[in-house]
């Protein structure tokens, strides 16, 4: 379904090269978790991004169900990232001044559903979204007035809101403490279980790489499985 084939990543500045990511290649199948580990500067976010189509490759392709999306233009790659691709952040990224209810609607809105009997559908799959992540009661609230753990509930839900294929985790516990990073890490798991849902995890931690069904290790710009 994703598939990554020999990626390479070089950022300039001025005559010096940085070559970050060195052909990299994975797959990612509907039902499956994998989870990317390696020290600080291997490339994991970068791989990350690429396959998000937020950061383009410098040679190399990524397939979205066999579309290739590096070929699409930048305003057609943006609208097949929001209906097929959904991201979780470590620092959640939520809309200060927006409800958990209004930052979880805002890709649906995005897509153009925000208005007439698409904004009420949109408004009512959000509102069940954060029921089903535990914060019915909490859906009025701004960022501000949530905890870490909520404000990642919103994250997830958000992400989730246009039934995406894959969804794609950078460090999503990393700003949690252990309790409340495990409560995330069993809502993203049976979303696959439940969803079939796939999802690529960056994490430092190998105790959570373990549930995953591979393991991808980076190390200077390049990667083995386990």
């Amino acid at each position: 379904m994703l598939r990554a084939d020999n990626i390479h990543k070089i950022y300039k500045d001025g005559k010096r090269e940085l070559h970050v990511l060195k052909g990299v290649s994975l797959e990612l199948r509907k039902d499956e978790v994998i989870a990317v580990v390696g020290p600080s500067g291997a490339g994991k976010s970068t791989l990350l991004h690429i396959l998000g189509g937020i950061d383009k490759p410098s040679s190399g392709k990524v397939f979205l169900d066999n579309s290739d999306f590096y070929s699409l233009d930048d305003v057609k790659r943006a609208g097949f990232r929001n209906q097929k691709i959904g991201f979780v952040f470590q620092f959640y990224h939520l809309l200060p001044d927006f409800t958990a209810l209004e930052n979880v609607m805002l890709p649906g809105m995005i897509r153009g559903e925000g208005c007439g009997t698409k904004g009420r559908a949109l408004k009512n799959r959000s509102e069940i979204l954060l029921e089903d992540m535990g914060l019915g009661k909490r859906m009025r609230h701004r960022p501000s007035e949530l905890s870490g753990g909520e404000q990642q509930r919103v994250a997830i839900a958000r992400a989730l809101i246009n039934n995406p294929k894959v969804l794609l985790c950078d460090e999503p516990t990393g700003n949690l403490d252990s309790e409340m990073g495990l409560e995330i890490l069993n809502i993203l798991f049976n979303l696959n279980k439940k969803n079939k849902t796939a999802i690529v995890i960056v994490t430092h931690d190998k105790e959570i790489a373990k549930r995953a069904h591979k393991i991808i290790e980076m190390k200077d710009g390049r990667m083995s499985w386990d």
